[in-house]
């Protein structure tokens, strides 16, 4: 049977929301409804139930905050239903469905329904590929869907020779300028902002290119979307930023960071004073995807991560395979 957290469904039926007598989702509604902030109440317990005890192997994409944010590029629906879920299109152009119940509770029936509506269950942790048949299923992963995981140890202290570089930088950085910090409100976000736009410059994209419209919206409403994280100055002038979610105990993962060119190593500084200074205890920091972007990908290589986070894709074999 599926969980019993509340589900907030249409009060008045729509077309495409009817159940069949043989329909083992019991009447999925599709095409379903774009994301509102008004749907976190209902669903954002159903994706932490996912994540319970999952510790640092949890995945970065399993918050509804950071569902809503990048609810453009992937086209996230909500799919109200016993058997309700998410659906979205991946970077490499898949339409999934993101689950909002265990996976191992659903029948295969209940599936495999899925499966017909949508290319593959996704993103899915070990834990729940687990639990699938590979002699009835495919399961597979990608290189570039990987999450970066850290000891924040290794920030406060970017010990080793491979970190000798990062040590080096943030120590030129506080040769050159007087850095100071102060945890993010909503009346520093003028400063955070000035901090976005001098880096679209310096990456040569325009407005709205980017996660700029995510991290805009971040910043407007970090509180009510449980961001929280700090804003960097050097000398005086606006220089960086950062926000992070807590996901499980200990586990924070960082949402958007934002560092000047002209200020090098202030990404470095950011790190380091987040993982020393962050408001409870932090054990593993989560860096997210890289997307298969080669410059994501030697960047958060560089801060040697303790390991790669897999996701999980599960869908059916072709009539060829």
């Amino acid at each position: 049977m599926p969980n019993v957290l509340p589900v907030p469904r249409p009060t008045v039926p729509r077309e495409g929301c009817v159940a069949k007598a043989a329909d083992p989702l019991g009447g999925l509604c599709l095409p379903g409804q774009a994301l509102a902030l008004d749907l976190a109440p209902a669903l954002a317990p159903r994706l932490a139930q996912r994540l319970a005890g999952l510790g640092e192997h949890a995945l970065a994409d399993l918050s509804y905050s950071n569902l809503w944010l990048f609810r453009r590029p992937h086209d996230y629906r909500y799919h109200a239903g016993p058997w309700p879920c998410i659906s979205g299109q991946s970077y490499d152009g898949q339409r999934h469905a993101l689950p909002l119940f265990d996976v191992r509770e659903a029948s295969a029936e209940v599936v495999d329904a899925l499966l017909a509506r949508f290319a593959c269950l996704y993103p899915l942790s070990a834990r729940e590929a687990g639990h699938f048949d590979p002699a009835r299923y495919r399961i597979e992963t990608q290189r570039d869907d990987a999450d970066y995981l850290y000891s924040a140890e290794q920030f406060r202290r970017y010990p080793g020779r491979l970190l000798q570089k990062k040590r080096n930088l943030m120590a030129q950085l506080q040769a050159l300028h007087c850095v100071t910090a102060q945890p993010y409100t909503l009346a520093l976000q003028g400063d955070a902002l000035q901090v976005l736009q001098g880096w679209l410059g310096d990456k040569g994209k325009a407005a709205g290119a980017a996660d700029d419209l995510p991290c805009r919206e971040a910043l407007a409403l970090a509180s009510q979307l449980g961001l929280s994280g700090f804003v960097y100055w050097a000398d005086a002038q606006p220089a960086g930023f950062l926000l992070a979610e807590t996901v499980q105990p200990g586990v924070v993962v960082v949402r958007f960071a934002k560092a000047l060119v002209n200020c090098k190593g202030m990404a470095q500084y950011m790190f380091h004073h987040f993982a020393l200074t962050a408001p409870g205890p932090v054990q593993w920091l989560n860096f997210e995807q890289d997307m298969g972007l080669a410059n994501f990908r030697r960047t958060k290589l560089s801060y040697q991560p303790a390991q790669l986070i897999q996701k999980w894709r599960i869908s059916q074999f072709s009539q060829e395979s």
